[in-house]
């Protein structure tokens, strides 16, 4: 094999209270070639990050490929990887996620392997948690959590009436600074009102979808990010008022929505932000051969 292509969905976590454990797979999708070469490294980006990202070995993507590369004892003398980005930076999306994940995915594809439990928690390593991985590479809704020092996930199926619209703004966001805005510890109440309600969201996403209004209100770490993101948090309030779920995506700057039949209620405020209506990715990461 000459080389692959890896066609890797972006993915919203948390989905309200379900902190570093619940994600879901959008249609949204970044593809990224894999040539193997004589020697050399040479990197192309278009779309989402081209002319910010590096082109060298410090690349996200030619990180993970190598760590998978070496788990799995595959020998690659040189590489050309061209990137086509969808999937917007630094907004909440997974677009670090989708990067390890095409990567890993590369790497186990050149090995002859099927992605694993291993191949989860390297990709998990990368990110410190396994939320947004997971997703990228099984779709659908993930659950994720850690046993000791293992980082481990399931797949459940979306329920097929869930209509995601995320709402993107322009500015980017720094999941390191948003995450040193959460307290180290939370009342107890609130503690009791996230349990409730990321479990509700498991059975509200798979199963019935009228709770999800319910399910994806948050006091765990919303309430701490909205200094970082006014317009954010003002924008799921107004949509949670009109009776839209909604919900912070991820560390944010992005706003997830869940509008029956995919349709955003009049009037509400977009401004700042640009819709995108795009469906849940049930297939997570997929890899074919180039040629």
């Amino acid at each position: 094999m000459t080389g692959v292509r890896v066609t890797v969905p972006a993915s919203t976590a948390n989905l309200g209270s379900g902190f570093d454990a619940l994600g879901m797979a959008l249609g949204l999708h970044d593809e990224v070639e894999f040539e193997v070469v004589p020697a050399g490294l040479a990197v192309e980006v278009t779309g989402e990050g081209a002319g910010s990202v590096p082109r060298d070995e410090s690349h996200l993507v030619v990180q993970a490929f190598r760590a998978a590369c070496s788990l799995r004892s595959v020998n690659v003398p040189g590489l050309v990887l061209r990137c086509r980005n969808a999937i917007p930076h630094a907004r909440g999306l997974g677009s670090s996620s989708a990067a390890v994940v095409a990567g890993i995915a590369a790497g186990y594809a050149l090995a002859g392997h099927e992605l694993d439990t291993t191949a989860l928690q390297l990709a998990a390593e990368f990110e410190g948690h396994a939320d947004n991985a997971a997703a990228a590479m099984f779709g659908g809704v993930a659950v994720a959590w850690t046993h000791g020092d293992r980082f481990r996930a399931v797949r459940l199926e979306a329920h097929p009436a869930l209509r995601p619209v995320v709402l993107v703004p322009a500015v980017e966001s720094s999941t390191k600074t948003t995450r040193g805005l959460l307290p180290a510890t939370v009342p107890h109440a609130d503690a009791a009102f996230a349990a409730g309600r990321s479990a509700l969201a498991v059975h509200a996403l798979t199963t019935d979808p009228s709770l999800l209004l319910d399910a994806l209100d948050d006091r765990l770490h919303e309430p701490y990010r909205e200094p970082a993101w006014p317009a954010t948090f003002a924008l799921v309030r107004a949509l949670r008022e009109a009776g839209v779920p909604a919900a912070v995506s991820g560390a944010g700057p992005t706003v997830l929505a869940l509008p029956e039949g995919g349709k955003l209620p009049d009037p509400i405020d977009l401004a700042g932000f640009t819709p995108l209506h795009v469906p849940v990715d049930a297939g997570g990461v997929r890899v074919a051969p180039l040629g």
